[in-house]
């Protein structure tokens, strides 16, 4: 296990040399993508307890469809099962559905799986698909998913005793690929009507058919995992008979956590943290594959809301400073709004449409003379929102600055309270007066088009500066409609880099995902699937 960590703690040596601010980094000290991990090493025993946290804080419902963030996701995932099911090299497979057929674009047809049991051992039924799957399209449950994927279901009926059919409006590619998510997860009905408000809190809970059971909930402090001896997929019965969860947030104190052993583990492992955790003596630190972009959004104000500013600000940004400084060496300048590996299908499609972008190095002459077809007011400042509580927000927004005076431009960095910084993903109102905003963001499931067509389409529901383009509309319904992969992944290719023209986001860095695991301790996924699959179930002991 030390030779992981070895091979970090010196990709992190050369980060934490740095870099003159504002100048061209050693992309030397940029990790490699190929040696990015999938998995850890695989269990060889079985464990009691194993204590994980997570630093983004504690869950505010563990009911599925409310499950739209790191907290949330991170625990749900161990607890309720998708029809599909994500798998660590971020391929799909048949979940509580065993099997989907699609003998048209508009329509997907489950097989839902047989003798599979809730926690209380009541079987789960074509009746439970049908009402969970339903819950998103009705107002009162207030899903998180709700619109976009949903709002394109025509019908979805129980069409024989262990089938559920579900019908599109229009043709979409990704649909079957969101049954991995919380849009495709089931419950049991019963318990879901039974519970009424109190349901998805400590009160209520939720009743689902995953490796791990709720079990005691200590709000602000812990929620515990507990193994589920009848679990229906025995090749992937959970290694730990329990798993406590952790709320801790704050950066030195995880890192004290993780290195004096008082926690097992963490996925997220912050920033703060690495230069304690590379050279700790208590685990290993893993970097794994990942779906993750840090980019700054448009607000559709500003002297930002040209696409000129916008394309002169990246070309002068060092992307590769930020990714060997602000994140030690764990990042890798961004070459798309796609992250690096965000595809299942089209490989040599995709990395050859990455190949044709733009490279990333700092180009300070071509943002000048791009920044000479700008129609706004160039010399009024720029601002850039981040959540004033992390700091390393403001780094980045500092290195966008330097490059940014570099070519006659101002950029402000300004900082806001997380709670209220939230609203600037949800309100109109609390983006105005602003210019932009910084994002970690995520793709749902390993596919280009649903990420681009959230970012770039008229309506998609991270297009948060209205931005339109004709041109990129229709080449999503076309991708959209396209079985073909080969023949999807061409046209995405073409969103993609009509999009790297416009810039409705910025992308700076794709991020690896960082694990910690104390030894003695493995089998947790390395990859950027913890959020929709049961990555406790894989822990156990490593029998050193």
């Amino acid at each position: 296990m030390k030779k992981q960590a070895i091979a970090i703690g010196s990709i992190l040596a050369i980060a934490l040399t740095g870099c003159a601010a504002g100048t061209s980094s050693d992309t030397s000290s940029s990790i490699d993508t190929d040696d990015l991990l999938t998995t850890t090493p695989a269990a060889t025993g079985e464990l009691d307890l194993v204590t994980w946290n997570l630093p983004f804080g504690e869950p505010a419902s563990i009911d599925p469809i409310k499950s739209f963030n790191y907290p949330e996701n991170t625990v749900v995932a161990n607890l309720c099962e998708g029809l599909m099911q994500l798998q660590p090299d971020f391929s799909i497979e048949p979940g509580l559905a065993e099997k989907v057929e699609t003998p048209d674009d508009l329509t997907y047809i489950y097989t839902i799986r047989q003798g599979v049991e809730f926690w209380d051992g009541a079987e789960m039924t074509a009746d439970d698909v049908v009402f969970s799957l339903g819950r998103h399209a009705d107002a009162n449950e207030g899903s998180y998913w709700a619109g976009g994927l949903i709002s394109n279901i025509a019908s979805i009926e129980k069409t024989d005793d262990w089938e559920v059919t579900v019908t599109l409006t229009e043709p979409d590619a990704t649909f079957n690929s969101y049954m991995v998510t919380p849009a495709g997860t089931i419950v049991q009905q019963a318990h879901r009507e039974a519970a009424g408000d109190s349901y998805g809190n400590p009160t209520g809970q939720v009743m689902c058919t995953g490796p791990y059971s709720v079990g005691e909930w200590d709000q602000g402090q812990s929620i515990s995992l507990v193994k589920n001896e009848n679990y229906w997929n025995t090749a992937k019965q959970a290694k730990t008979t329990q798993v406590d969860i952790n709320f801790i947030v704050d950066s030195a104190s995880i890192a004290t956590a993780l290195d004096t052993g008082a926690i097992d583990g963490s996925y997220d492992v912050p920033l703060g943290a690495l230069p304690t955790l590379e050279k700790s003596e208590a685990g290993t630190l893993y970097l794994g594959n990942s779906l993750q972009l840090v980019a700054i959004i448009g607000t559709g104000n500003g002297a930002f809301a040209d696409p000129a500013v916008r394309q002169a600000l990246m070309m002068a940004t060092d992307r590769d400073a930020i990714a060997a400084t602000v994140f030690e060496g764990t990042a890798t300048a961004s070459r798309s709004l796609v992250p690096n590996n965000g595809w299942a299908y089209g490989d040599s499609e995709f990395t050859a449409g990455r190949d044709d972008l733009a490279e990333t190095a700092i180009d300070i002459e071509g943002a000048k003379k791009v920044l000479e077809s700008a129609t706004v007011d160039i010399t009024q400042p720029i601002s850039i929102v981040y959540p004033s509580e992390r700091t390393y927000y403001a780094d980045i927004i500092s290195e966008i600055a330097n490059g940014a005076r570099e070519i006659g431009l101002t950029v402000e960095p300004e900082g806001v309270p997380s709670a209220q910084f939230g609203a600037f993903f949800s309100d109109p109102a609390a983006r105005e007066g602003h210019d932009a905003f910084v994002t970690y963001n995520y793709m749902d499931v390993p596919d280009p088009l649903s990420f681009l067509r959230a970012i770039v389409g008229s309506d998609g529901s991270q297009n948060y500066s209205e931005y339109s383009n004709p041109e990129i509309d229709s080449l999503l319904s076309e991708a959209a409609a396209a079985t073909d992969e080969s023949e999807r992944a061409l046209l995405v290719n073409e969103v993609q880099e009509a999009a790297m023209e416009d810039l409705p986001w910025i992308p700076i860095v794709d991020p690896a995902v960082r694990l910690f695991m104390k030894d003695g301790i493995t089998g947790a996924p390395a990859s950027f699937v913890y959020l929709y699959y049961p990555w406790a179930a894989d822990l156990g002991a490593s029998g050193e």
